[in-house]
């Protein structure tokens, strides 16, 4: 609503609206015009950075202007009202069929087993579910306790599986990444399993490093550990980022349900799924791994529904995003995106090894990300870190993340890029020319930054020392 001081003519940065402090505490007793209401909200949440800059995230930024249309008219269906949409149910269960043929389910059901996740950490929690229902079936039927599960997978986990195992008070026993194992340690793994093990989770793009665990070898491991002890544990594959790369980079790599013991996999579909954010997926090998526990019945609006997820309404939009993307772009269209990304970050990956103060992290790429850290003769003697490195980027507007690594090799300070789709190679090239000419300023300094001192302070702490 206009006040006394506004009319029809009135600019929007003239209105009263605008000259007042947007509210924070309560409700504002007048409303205002939806052109007023917009633009406060709208210049509140300008972005930092372009999202195809931003370096950090693995969500998608860029989708065809027909998806985003598509998308956009279907921001008011709920997905679960199955009533009204039908049609968008049909639409999520061939979405899951896609799936599940992509990772060679063996189901012969018409309709696979799967569920729709707001992101691939609800499709985790789904998959850890069904992992520790099953096991606790089990042990009911064998007249074992039940009150001391445990799950196991590498140091490397994302931050979900430490909710999950709160949550539903199981343990979670993990198998440190070290400078020689960088990636999950299947012998390691099994040394942590026993009876009360619900499952093991490899990962097929660990976020820290984008580097895959190796499930099959992990399956030899634990079919091993199964004829020795009688334990028989299975496997869940977080596959967020691998479960759309896999399959189109490496087909013929055995990873998914052609093993034995995975029986479910989880992903996510607005990572390189290539949908906006709110999607994730999780796909079980054959409806017998699905507990009949997990698939909640209701009477909603006249009709009985059944589905499978921690919650219940939720956007249809990013369900029609991913079903438009497997039609446009077909197997070879996902191949030759997913390709492109990889080829990008390949070429970043040996542009940043060629520069004399960085070293990468792991000598190959097996996604479209990598992560790199300082040389260690060369860190001996900068007076900058590759905190300083990622502030400096950000004034041109860049997200590239500096971090430490997990427990163990949390000494480790590393760099990271993701590249997705819209991220080019001219871009890269922009990219690379900011961190060269960032170096070359930093090499200017004549002492040392903040971030340096503190750092220096931490290692003499564990006593490294540097020199100037």
């Amino acid at each position: 609503m206009m006040t006394k001081h506004d009319n029809l003519t009135t600019d929007i940065y003239a209105s009263e609206t605008m000259r007042h402090a947007a509210p924070v505490e309560k409700i504002p007793e007048k409303g205002t015009t939806p052109q007023i209401a917009y633009r406060m909200v709208k210049d509140e949440t300008y972005a930092q950075t372009r999202p195809e800059l931003n370096l950090a995230t693995f969500v998608t930024t860029y989708m065809d202007e027909e998806a985003t249309q598509l998308m956009n008219e279907a921001i008011s269906i709920n997905y679960i009202d199955e009533t009204e949409y039908p049609r968008v149910a049909v639409m999520c269960g061939r979405c899951i069929n896609i799936l599940a043929d992509l990772w060679n389910t063996p189901e012969k059901n018409t309709w696979k087993t799967g569920a729709l996740g707001i992101g691939s950490s609800e499709a985790c929690m789904l998959g850890g579910v069904a992992a520790w229902l099953r096991w606790r079936e089990r042990r009911k039927q064998a007249g074992k306790p039940c009150d001391k599960p445990n799950l196991v997978m590498s140091s490397a986990y994302q931050v979900v599986w430490e909710k999950f195992c709160q949550l539903w008070q199981i343990e979670l026993r993990t198998v440190p990444l070290t400078e020689e194992c960088r990636t999950l340690d299947p012998e390691a793994a099994v040394k942590l399993c026993d009876e009360n093990t619900i499952c093991v989770v490899p990962i097929c793009g660990v976020t820290w490093t984008g580097l895959n665990d190796d499930v099959e070898a992990l399956d030899k491991a634990l079919t091993k550990y199964h004829k020795e002890s009688g334990n028989d544990i299975p496997i869940h594959v977080d596959a967020a980022s691998g479960g759309f790369i896999l399959p189109f980079i490496d087909p013929h790599k055995k990873w998914d349900f052609r093993l034995d013991r995975v029986l479910s996999i989880s992903t996510s579909g607005h990572k390189y799924g290539l949908v906006y954010p709110g999607l994730g997926w999780v796909i079980w090998k054959d409806k017998q791994y699905l507990p009949k526990e997990m698939s909640f019945s209701v009477n909603y609006l006249g009709a009985e529904v059944t589905q499978v997820g921690l919650n219940f309404s939720r956007p249809a939009a990013q369900v029609l995003g991913q079903y438009y993307n497997f039609i446009r772009y077909g197997r070879e269209g996902y191949k030759a995106v997913q390709e492109a990304s990889m080829e990008v970050a390949r070429y970043c990956h040996t542009e940043i090894g060629k520069m004399k103060c960085f070293a990468n992290y792991s000598d190959k790429v097996e996604n479209p990300l990598f992560i790199w850290k300082m040389c260690s003769t060369y860190e001996k003697t900068a007076k900058w870190t590759l905190y300083d490195l990622q502030d400096k980027l950000k004034q041109s507007g860049w997200m590239v993340p500096a971090y430490s690594m997990p427990a163990n090799i949390e000494q480790t300070v590393v760099m990271r890029v993701v590249v997705r789709q819209g991220f080019s190679r001219d871009m890269a090239d922009q990219l690379l020319t900011d961190i060269r000419n960032a170096v070359a300023e930093f090499e200017q300094l004549k002492y040392p930054t903040t971030s340096r001192l503190k750092l220096e302070k931490q290692e003499h702490q564990c006593g490294k020392v540097f020199t100037h």
